[in-house]
C-alpha cells in the first residue's frame, strides 16, 4: 500500500507510469537490444585491449578472460556483459575449455551460485554458436 505522503513512493509511481507510457515498452526485451550490439572483430580488440601498443603486456584473450573472472566475481549478475564477454573471448581465440576453466576458478572466491549462474549464461552464448553454425551450413 502507498502512503500519499511519501514524496519518494509518490515519484516512483509516477515513473512507472511514464515507463507504461513509453511506445512498445511492453515489448523490449533486454536480449534483443543486447542482439544489436556486433562483436568486436579480433583484430580491434588486440589493438585497443591486447598488446599491440603495449608490447609485452596481456593479449586480448587474457584480458577478456580477466574480465570473465571478474563478472563471475560479481555473482554472474549483469547477464549482457557476460553474455557478451564471452562471445568476445571466443572472437579473441578463448576455447569453451578456458571459459569453462576461468568462471570455474571463481567458485573458490564467488561461490557455487555465481559460479554456476555464469556457466549457464556462458552455455547459452556457446549454444547460440552452435546454432549459428548449423544455419551457415559450418
Amino acid at each position: 500500500m502507498s502512503d500519499p505522503k511519501n514524496p519518494f513512493d509518490a515519484m516512483m509511481k509516477q515513473a512507472q507510469e511514464m515507463a507504461k507510457a513509453f511506445p512498445a515498452m511492453d515489448a523490449f526485451s533486454p536480449k534483443g537490444f543486447e542482439a544489436m550490439m556486433g562483436t568486436m572483430p579480433k583484430d580491434m580488440m588486440d589493438f585497443w585491449f591486447g598488446d599491440t601498443v603495449n608490447k609485452g603486456g596481456l593479449d586480448a584473450r587474457t584480458r577478456l578472460l580477466l574480465t570473465l573472472a571478474g563478472l563471475t566475481m560479481q555473482g554472474a549478475q549483469n547477464d549482457m556483459a557476460l553474455r557478451q564477454t564471452v562471445r568476445h573471448a571466443r572472437e579473441a581465440g578463448a576455447t569453451k575449455q578456458h571459459i569453462v576453466e576461468t568462471i570455474s576458478q571463481m567458485s573458490v572466491f564467488a561461490g557455487l551460485p555465481a559460479m554456476t549462474r555464469a556457466l549457464e549464461l556462458a552455455q547459452s552464448v556457446l549454444d547460440d554458436e552452435k546454432d549459428t553454425k548449423k544455419e551457415d551450413g559450418a
